[in-house]
């Protein structure tokens, strides 16, 4: 074997930035796009309803937008440590970072920054990816962390996780990310769902619909928290221990679903309590001008072949 810069080989490599992951900023963009593209023709709406329709489209994107883009965020747990850890295999060199711990429904981001940054010749700045999710093998990634090189503290946390490890944070996480992904996907169809039944004349059902898409959401968040709660192993580098907690993505989530709980209420609520005003939010019958709109205006309808048969004028009115 031959030495490195005087050490025992470490495999050099690139360095990742920690940020956005490539699916969750296309679904991001995808969504801001849509929306982008209704602001356009807002203002070919008149009235009152254009400010109607902005509150539904608005609030229905960033619900769907939400709940499809929780899927690829690494923010459902988080750990954040400042530690004084050695850095490389048989060394005994030791750097000042902070250690990140990022756990998603399919696999964990594990980040670490040195404090400073440049520490024994070298950029610390490594954002490490993880995954368990279908077709991807863990402990397969794992080896290939190992061949590589990575740092120790990246090398440590990830060993935590792998299904042979005694603390069974693979399996806990796992299932945990594998029921919340199958019900938030259930929360997405039925958010589908609710969209096309809110814009015909059904709007109890659309309001049912979303009622479930809250529930299913709520479901998500239920089962992570259920099944990551279970007592897990200290993860400790040197003198610092990383406690994880719920991050943005759990927090978020658990809104979209009491939104959604609320809208749905709201909806088959004033279907049964107030459904005029109910059609007027929806559009049913708000348009600019005239009384036809108010449902107060008179349509008459003539028949001239009665004067051909002598018969008196004879007209038919009925109210709208």
């Amino acid at each position: 074997m031959t030495l490195w810069d005087g050490e025992l080989p470490f495999y050099p490599q690139s360095r990742h930035a920690a940020g956005f992951s490539v699916p969750l900023l296309i679904v991001i963009l995808v969504f801001l796009t849509l929306a982008a593209s209704f602001l356009l023709i807002l203002p070919g709406i008149r009235g009152h309803s254009r400010w109607f329709w902005l509150v539904r489209v608005l609030l229905s994107l960033f619900i769907g937008a939400e709940i499809v883009a929780v899927h690829f965020s690494a923010e459902w747990a988080v750990g954040r440590a400042n530690a004084n850890t050695s850095y490389k295999a048989f060394s005994a060199a030791r750097v000042r970072a902070l250690v990140g711990l990022h756990v998603g429904l399919e696999g964990i981001n594990i980040t670490l920054t040195g404090t400073p940054v440049q520490q024994l010749n070298e950029t610390i700045d490594y954002n490490e990816q993880f995954s368990w999710r279908l077709g991807e093998d863990y402990a397969e990634e794992y080896e290939e962390a190992l061949e590589r090189g990575l740092p120790d503290p990246v090398l440590y946390l990830a060993e935590k996780f792998t299904p042979s490890s005694p603390c069974g944070l693979y399996r806990q996480y796992r299932l945990a990310g594998r029921y919340a992904s199958a019900t938030l996907w259930v929360a997405f169809c039925l958010w589908l769902l609710s969209n096309a039944l809110l814009s015909m004349p059904t709007p109890l059902y659309g309001g049912l619909a979303l009622l479930a898409t809250g529930a299913f959401a709520l479901f998500a968040v239920l089962a992570f928290a259920s099944t990551s709660g279970a007592p897990l192993c200290q993860l400790r580098l040197g003198a610092s221990a990383i406690a994880s907690h719920y991050g943005a993505a759990f927090w978020v989530t658990l809104a979209t679903g009491v939104l959604c709980l609320f809208l749905g209420g709201a909806v088959v609520g004033l279907h049964y309590a107030r459904p005029n005003a109910l059609r007027t939010f929806l559009d049913r019958s708000v348009k600019n001008g005239g009384n036809q709109a108010r449902g107060d205006s008179a349509l008459s309808l003539n028949n001239p072949f009665y004067k051909q048969f002598g018969a008196s004028d004879a007209s038919i009115s009925t109210n709208l």
